[in-house]
């Protein structure tokens, strides 16, 4: 049977089963939470990134949530350094300018401290810098594109926590728990702008052209 595990996955683990780059210092990874050989990650959340990771056992499942070309939309939630402001929330849904290129029309809107689970560790407290938080949507997956975003706008990333991808969410689970649930079928419409993402095709295209689009989606965001 063809199945999602959702993980939430805690700061400072890596979005795979094993440390290829320090085999001899290894930093922790997916096995360190969770034991499914079968499954593996549409799509990457970063080292120092927290939150929904999806992991299938179908590479047709892993292509639609993964490959930047169905433009699932990202919801995270984002404290960032300073008091965020509505002209920046306003700029980020516009569009800003990275050096790979404007980014898509996104979704932000000011966020109240949200109840969420402690970091370990937490971020460097600073009396004298206020921070705040937002709430960022996107449908792109470049690297480290949301905290490019976001310092672009003026208002650094300190913590980065991927609340939901489509109709998944991290919602009931800690760091380090994992749940199991069954694909979500539904009709996903055109997103030339704010309007929901495309339809997801059931089909996978030829493997060269899902390799050139997959270098970008599994990237954190």
């Amino acid at each position: 049977m063809n199945r999602l595990l959702l993980l939430n996955k805690p700061f400072q683990v890596l979005s795979q089963f094993t440390d290829r780059d320090r085999p001899d210092n290894p930093r922790a990874t997916l096995a360190d939470y969770l034991t499914a050989p079968e499954f593996r990650a549409a799509g990457r959340l970063d080292y120092d990134s927290e939150g929904l990771l999806i992991l299938t056992n179908d590479g047709v499942l892993q292509d639609q949530l993964a490959n930047p070309r169905h433009k699932q939309w990202k919801t995270y939630w984002v404290q960032v350094e300073g008091n965020a402001t509505t002209n920046a929330c306003r700029a980020l849904e516009e569009g800003v300018l990275l050096k790979d290129g404007p980014t898509l029309p996104a979704r932000c809107r000011l966020l109240q401290i949200p109840t969420i689970w402690d970091r370990n560790p937490p971020i460097r407290y600073r009396a004298s810098v206020p921070d705040s938080w937002i709430e960022l949507s996107i449908c792109e997956g470049r690297n480290r594109q949301v905290r490019r975003m976001t310092a672009a706008v003026g208002f650094p990333t300190l913590r980065l926590i991927r609340k939901s991808i489509g109709p998944y969410s991290v919602d009931g689970l800690e760091p380090g728990q994992h749940t199991y649930v069954e694909p979500i079928t539904t009709k996903i419409g055109n997103n030339s702008s704010k309007r929901s993402p495309n339809s997801v095709s059931k089909r996978v295209r030829a493997r060269s052209t899902r390799h050139d689009e997959r270098r970008q989606s599994t990237h954190d965001d």
